[in-house]
This record gives structure tokens, C-alpha cells and sequence, in this order.
């Protein structure tokens, strides 16, 4: 079920965006104040959406699709009482940023890292609107102290992109990683948008070590998250790069490789309809004869 209401986030153009585009939203708490937010009824709202509720502020991780806008504020107005106060943007990808306009004309501030800020600027689906942009940028650390919790916000280089960012709460023991983690998926590293596979596995091993066995994640895509799943994700990765390697280093072509089908074993548990098999195996040999 979970790789079915995935696949539905990547149909052909001929649907409808109606057909698959969440016009309502559902939440569960994973912490006390904090959420994660889904799209409702089997449909999709973009990426993994978090959101911070308190007294003092309220603090939303992504804001999914650009359609999407309006079921999240009244998700998040029901579960607040308001609006968004702030929105950390984890990376410059449509399904993260695409309610950025919306939510910022409600009165949101976006925060995001210097390098998705260039993106979103230089894209033009990315940048919805100049409401669109984050207003507060950040290099390499920022934290939060809103709501008698702390929101310790970093940067994972070149990783699944160049601009990421990832948020812990240290309190609630709660890590939203974005698109660093892909639950049980084969994950998507742009590697036209800075991404590199290299990066993105350190910044994986980077959340595991910050993690313990209690800790919760908001995945960027997929189930909730654990510290042993995020090992797990890693461990294939490590896996089938070093398996892709081999090929590589006996002079194959990458037509032949893909033949060879060296990702078959994770074919089963990995491969969705965005991030196949073969386009896993395809971003890894780009990886290891350009890096």
C-alpha cells in the first residue's frame, strides 16, 4: 500500500492532479506539540510534512505540493489554533516548497539554507512567487527555541541536495531529515541539483549517530522512521553501490550494467515507481564515473 499511494505522486501527466492531489489532511502526534502531517484519504500531500505546536509559535517542516495549501492551513489551524509562524524548508523540491507562496501570504517566514534559497531562484518551478523564497537563510547551523522545545536545524552537504537541512528536537527525540531518508524506498539523490551519493550516505550515518533506539523520524518519503530503519536504508545503499562498483571497475557500459541488473535482490523491498531499479542503478553508475 505504502509503494502504490507513492506511485500515484509520480502518474503520467494524462491524470488529473484531482485524482491524486490531497485536498484533505490527517495527522498523528509523535511527540507531545508534535506532528507529523499525511495527505488524507489514500492521497498525496507532498513530502514528509512536520509541524510544531505551542503556546508561542507554530513551526511547520515543508508544506508539500503547491495545491496542497489550503488543507494544510486548515489542518494546521485546527491542530494550532493559527497559522504558521515559521516554515523550514528542507530542500528546494517542489513537493517540499510548493505551499511556500500560500502559507507565506498567511503570514509565514520560510527558513531555509543558503543554497536552497539559490535554487528555488534559478528554477522556475521551484519558485512560485516571491512569497515562495525563505526570508531567513543559514550557512551551516540554526536553532529554535520556541515552545519550551529546542529545533536544532543543520546542514547535510551534498547530500540528497546541495541546499538540505535537517531538524532535531531534542527534547521530543524527534529528527526531520527530509529527503535524507527514504523509508524502505530507494531514495532519489539529485545529482544535477549538488546531490552525491558520497554525501548523502555520510549524511545518513550522521543521523543514526545522532539518533538512539527511541528516536522518531519524520521521513522525507515512506513510513515513520527508527534509528534501526535508517540502518537498514544505509546498509542496501552501501550494498548496492559496492555492487554497481564492480561492474564498473571491469569496464562494463552502463546499458550493459543495467542488463547485468545488479540491484536485483532489493528489486522486491526498494523499488518504487519514481526511484525503479534500474534508475537506482543508473544514478549510481553516474555517480561512480563522474565523481
Amino acid at each position: 500500500m505504502k509503494k502504490l499511494t507513492l506511485l500515484l505522486m509520480f502518474m503520467t501527466p494524462l491524470a488529473s492532479a484531482q485524482d491524486w492531489i490531497a485536498t484533505s489532511i490527517e495527522h498523528a502526534e509523535l511527540a507531545p506539540g508534535i506532528f507529523m502531517l499525511t495527505g488524507g484519504d489514500g492521497k498525496m500531500a507532498g513530502g514528509g510534512i512536520g509541524l510544531l505546536v505551542g503556546d508561542e509559535y507554530v513551526v511547520l517542516i515543508d508544506d508539500g505540493f503547491n495545491p496542497v495549501g489550503p488543507a494544510l492551513l486548515e489542518k494546521i489551524k485546527e491542530l494550532a489554533g493559527r497559522p504558521a509562524d515559521f516554515i523550514i524548508s528542507t530542500h528546494a523540491h517542489g513537493d517540499h516548497t510548493g505551499s511556500n507562496q500560500y502559507l507565506a501570504e498567511q503570514g509565514a517566514m520560510i527558513v531555509g539554507h543558503d543554497n536552497l534559497r539559490s535554487r528555488m531562484e534559478s528554477d522556475p518551478r521551484q519558485n512560485t512567487g516571491p512569497g515562495a523564497l525563505p526570508i531567513i537563510t543559514f550557512s551551516d547551523q540554526m536553532t529554535f527555541h520556541v515552545n519550551g522545545q529546542e529545533a536544532y536545524v543543520f546542514h547535510i552537504p551534498a547530500a540528497h541536495t546541495d541546499g538540505d537541512a535537517a531538524i532535531l528536537f531534542r527534547d521530543a527525540n524527534v529528527i526531520a531529515p527530509g529527503d535524507l531518508l527514504f523509508r524502505g524506498l530507494f531514495p532519489f539523490i539529485d545529482l544535477d541539483s549538488g546531490g552525491n551519493v558520497a554525501g548523502y550516505k555520510a549524511g545518513m550515518q550522521k543521523l543514526i549517530d545522532m539518533a538512539n533506539d527511541e528516536t522518531i523520524f519524520i521521513s522525507g518519503h515512506g513510513a515513520v522512521g527508527t534509528r534501526s530503519g535508517l540502518r537498514q536504508d544505509l546498509a542496501m545503499l552501501v550494498d548496492a553501490e559496492a555492487r554497481v562498483k564492480v561492474l564498473v571497475d571491469k569496464g562494463m557500459s552502463e546499458e550493459e550494467i543495467v542488463v547485468a541488473n545488479p540491484l536485483a535482490v532489493y528489486h522486491d523491498d526498494y523499488n518504487w515507481n519514481f526511484i525503479t531499479t534500474e534508475r537506482m542503478t543508473r544514478t549510481l553508475i553516474r555517480s561512480l564515473t563522474t565523481d
